[in-house]
């Protein structure tokens, strides 16, 4: 028994505890079979799309596609540090628009530090770059974001409805974060450094059909409504593949068990919460107008929420204050651009810490949160901004 204690971090304990109030909630009728139905149907293709964009992440670093991509952008770089860096950014956000922000933040983030340490350059301002995209690029399409998911059925039928509401709040939180991050570290940003040895993957089958499938795969991310199913038919070939070429890298701990359990958990307890009216005070944030002074407001709640509890139960306990696209945009802005301030607003945000950390790279989080309020705030005010002149 001790040695089973021993074996569960504080983090694992906690998904495991909220995990047993969920299922009494549902076994003992505290949530109502209806409510408990339809949140099911609601949160089953959002869950499944979760571990198969998991898996393909997975498989993909598995395969060097991460890898080999750095090394190229090293070597494009041409030995100057700002189009390294420009790279490095425009790699963060691919990544979090198309795979979700939990894959850079997990999978992009040690590639970049790697490079950055293996170049001879600070990797400080390559890592934050990576945490803090990770949540302020995942505004752009429903696969970004989990909370995006959620959202995206109310905000309108196809990708294309999503992003006429989101670019332009996306754009602002791409470029804030980015423009004060090259002011702040100007001095490693406009060197050089030394130019890498090329690498070739060791399997390039694998690194090639892993890479033709990632190619296939992020179009049909931006233009299918139902992503679950071409990023499921990814994850199955990707497995196949690797079944062929790599068979021990398949392993159970390539779905992420605790971030579902995590997030099913969360679903059940904050859909019980409406269900029995314990969240009915919060009717009073409701609001119908487009103005900007309105929409700041839902977003500041929203951005207060996600950095007080997290940015999913956030969303989930102000989801019905939000009465219309525009205002789940707003909302959206604030669970999304926000949480860069506490270090439980976002998971993104803590596994990139345990990444880093583990990488050699000295964090702390009194000077990362003070940080993380220059950036959040006039990157949620003028995000909402442009929300409001895009709304009309």
């Amino acid at each position: 028994m001790s040695a089973t204690r021993r074996r569960l971090g504080p983090g694992t304990i906690i998904v495991l505890v909220l995990v047993a109030v969920a299922l009494i909630c549902l076994v003992t009728g505290i949530l109502p079979a209806p409510d408990a139905g339809a949140l099911g149907a609601r949160i089953t293709p959002v869950l499944g799309f979760v571990v198969a964009i998991t898996i393909v992440a997975e498989l993909a670093r598995d395969a060097a596609v991460f890898d080999v991509l750095a090394q190229r952008l090293a070597r494009w770089g041409r030995g100057r540090v700002i189009a390294l860096w420009a790279s490095v950014v425009l790699l963060a956000v691919l990544s979090t628009v198309f795979l979700t922000l939990d894959t850079t933040a997990v999978i992009v983030t040690p590639v970049v530090v790697v490079l950055a340490q293996s170049i001879g350059v600070s990797p400080l301002p390559f890592a934050l770059a990576t945490v803090w995209l990770a949540n302020t690029a995942s505004l752009a399409l429903p696969v970004s974001n989990l909370t995006n998911l959620l959202a995206a059925p109310a905000i309108g039928e196809n990708p294309a409805s999503f992003l006429s509401l989101s670019w332009a709040p996306t754009l602002v939180g791409i470029l804030v974060p980015v423009a004060l991050l090259t002011i702040a570290h100007r001095r490693t940003l406009f060197g050089a450094y030394r130019m890498p040895s090329a690498g070739d993957p060791s399997d390039r089958v694998l690194y090639w059909g892993a890479t033709g499938i990632l190619l296939a795969l992020l179009p049909l991310l931006a233009l299918t409504h139902d992503v679950w199913i071409p990023a499921t038919a990814a994850a199955v070939l990707l497995i196949v593949l690797f079944a062929v070429r790599r068979p021990h890298v398949l392993r159970l701990s390539l779905v992420p068990w605790q971030a579902i359990g995590l997030a099913t958990a969360l679903f059940v307890l904050v859909e019980t919460a409406h269900a029995n009216g314990v969240l009915g005070f919060l009717s009073v944030l409701a609001t119908d107008g487009h103005g900007f002074g309105q929409l700041l407001g839902l977003a500041s709640v929203g951005a207060l929420a996600a950095n007080g509890v997290n940015n999913l139960p956030a969303y989930l306990i102000l989801e019905p204050s939000a009465s219309d696209p525009v205002a789940l945009m707003a909302l959206l802005i604030g669970v999304n651009l926000g949480p860069l301030i506490t270090p439980w607003a976002s998971l993104a945000t803590l596994l990139w810490h345990h990444r880093v950390v583990s990488l050699g790279v000295e964090i702390r989080w009194g000077r990362l949160m003070l940080w993380g309020v220059i950036v959040a705030v006039p990157t949620v005010v003028l995000a909402t901004l442009a929300l409001a002149l895009v709304a009309g």
